[in-house]
């Protein structure tokens, strides 16, 4: 079990460039930089969303890798995830630097009211919420429901992410070949570069001491993300 601080610290680990969290979130080229150095378009500025201030170094830490794995679920709702950023700010102002990383905001009760009332404060889009109101409740919305069955929590901060879900043998973990997405401790990229060479399944999976379910699961997921 990892230390509180231990988990804290976690979340400041540097683990990926910019390019690096567009590839393995599958977003378009640039979107990471934008959503956390913010941009400057037709002559306006944009500022960050998920940073207090613009990093010049390309270096993506371990929160802001998970932060923006949650802004990800909202990419194709219709509106920029700039609306969200004047509610980013309220929240880190609550719960801290990653707000977006951390388990109370929305698996508390507590969490979740207060997160509801920046929403209303804001004036936040409603496909863009984070907490939608049910039954006289602040719930997760749907999107936020991906994004937290996706995610593994250690004392209330995220420590590892599983891309294909609940029960995924593929995660990524910062602690675990520097971030890149494993099985076990394989990186799935090496297992398909094995299978594209002509390496049979049963093959791979002898080599690294694998089941053959846990190559299939390693090679399904690279194709997906590489389609």
């Amino acid at each position: 079990m990892r230390s509180s601080a231990r988990v804290t610290s976690l979340l400041d680990r540097p683990v990926y460039s910019h390019a690096d969290v567009d590839w393995h979130l599958g977003l378009h080229a640039g979107t990471a930089r934008r959503w956390l150095n913010g941009y400057r378009r037709g002559g306006r500025d944009y500022g960050p969303v998920l940073r207090e201030e613009p990093v010049q170094r390309d270096v993506v830490t371990w929160g802001e890798f998970v932060e923006t794995r949650l802004l990800s679920e909202f990419r194709d709702k219709g509106a920029t995830v700039q609306h969200m950023r004047p509610a980013v700010l309220l929240l880190r102002a609550e719960f801290g630097r990653y707000p977006l990383a951390l388990a109370r905001p929305f698996l508390e009760f507590e969490g979740r009211e207060l997160v509801r009332r920046i929403q209303d404060e804001v004036d936040m889009p409603p496909e863009l919420r984070f907490v939608v109101v049910r039954s006289g409740q602040g719930q997760i919305s749907t999107a936020v429901g991906r994004f937290v069955e996706a995610v593994d929590f250690d004392e209330g901060s995220a420590v590892r992410v599983r891309p294909g879900g609940p029960g995924s043998v593929v995660v990524v973990d910062p602690l675990r070949q520097a971030g890149r997405p494993v099985v076990r401790s394989v990186p799935t990229d090496v297992v398909l570069e094995q299978f594209n060479a002509g390496v049979a399944v049963a093959e791979i999976a002898d080599l690294w001491e694998l089941s053959t379910g846990e190559v299939e699961s390693a090679l399904r997921f690279e194709l997906r993300h590489t389609a």
